[in-house]
């Protein structure tokens, strides 16, 4: 059987991890997206490299090059319309992105954000976590919309904090989810099995649910 494979644009500012984690997981003959084109606003960014690599197709739009932020975008736009880019993935963008960019993509452009939304939006969520003392943090892949880390949910992974942790442990733990989130959340939108319904995602055949995660674990005598 044919698979009808959506076309997939990723956008990157540096490593492109995330990245990485989607381009393997195309790479699956019967996954129901294929990354058709890396597009980078840095030249130098080191997922081009790897992108170059897996013989997929890389384009530089340098925002340094544009008067304001919205000819930045509209020369962003243009090159992933003429790769036939249906939709777009934002692996390590780091660029805020204008209401006109939201609006051409709307529904169709995700993005993973390391926290467990709706807490925790914008930066430091690691560090912020530790601080507040909570026992679960995570990654969360969502829909984007003009507000930053706002939009509506597709999947969402978990973690346990532990004593012992620092940002960068903690971090470390939550990227290795983010890995794993990144191409189910892909896979789901790509195959038309999630959705936005009323502002939320609804997602087909979730299945039986599985058992709550509990942390830290009580451990029995």
């Amino acid at each position: 059987m044919t698979i009808n494979r959506k076309r997939v644009g990723v956008l990157i500012s540096g490593r492109g991890s995330n990245m990485r984690s989607l381009v393997e997981a195309a790479q699956a003959p019967d996954y129901p997206a294929e990354i058709a084109v890396v597009l980078s606003n840095v030249p130098t960014a080191a997922g081009l490299d790897f992108a170059r690599q897996q013989g997929i197709t890389t384009t530089v739009v340098e925002h340094g090059a544009f008067g304001d932020r919205e000819s930045f975008e509209r020369a962003m736009h243009e090159a992933l319309v003429g790769h036939g880019v249906e939709l777009l993935c934002l692996a390590g963008f780091m660029r805020l992105l204008t209401p006109w960019f939201v609006s051409q993509w709307r529904d169709r452009m995700l993005n993973i954000h390391p926290a467990l939304l709706p807490t925790y939006r914008g930066l430091h969520t690691h560090e912020r976590a530790l601080a507040d003392g909570v026992k679960i943090h995570g990654a969360t892949v969502h829909f984007v919309s003009p507000e930053v880390d706002s939009g509506p949910i597709v999947a969402q992974a978990a973690t346990p904090v532990l004593c012992h942790d620092t940002p960068e442990t903690l971090a470390a733990r939550v990227l290795a989810q983010e890995h794993r989130l990144y191409p189910l959340a892909l896979r789901l939108v790509a195959s038309g099995a999630a959705r936005v319904e009323g502002g939320k995602v609804v997602v087909d055949s979730e299945g039986s649910a599985p058992d709550a995660l509990l942390w830290p674990v009580t451990l029995a005598n």
